[in-house]
């Protein structure tokens, strides 16, 4: 699976069969300027885009003001972010395909070689 999805059962799926990790963002995307930040610096730029088709599945579980968001897809996101006791934007978890956590980050100032070198060290942890 390439770039974000906002579908839980496909990333999930999806990692199961590339035997990967979902890295989950919870993010605040039109009102969290940290989530901006990151997105920004981080997710947006070739480097992660490059890393993360190598070695993640990536989950974008957002908590838009703005933008509208069917009820199903808040449905999922709330229970999402229940299960995992989230209490601030951004979190960024790293699952297994299970679901079980092995890894979390926020922002991280320091730019894309920075954020992506912290985690590939939990996605190398988590295979070993």
């Amino acid at each position: 699976m390439d770039g974000w999805t906002q579908d839980h059962d496909a990333a999930f799926a999806a990692a199961k069969q590339e035997k990967k990790l979902v890295l989950a963002d919870f993010t605040g995307s039109d009102w969290c300027g940290w989530c901006v930040k990151l997105k920004g610096e981080v997710f947006d730029t070739p480097e992660f885009t490059s890393w993360a088709k190598q070695n993640v599945v990536l989950l974008e579980v957002d908590f838009p003001r703005r933008k509208p968001v069917t009820p199903e897809q808040r449905a999922k996101n709330d229970e999402l972010a229940a299960r995992y006791r989230i209490q601030g934007y951004p979190t960024i978890l790293f699952l297994d395909a299970s679901g079980k956590p092995v890894g979390q980050m926020g922002y991280e100032a320091g730019g894309p070689a920075h954020w992506i070198a912290h985690a590939q060290r939990i996605v190398d942890s988590a295979k070993a």
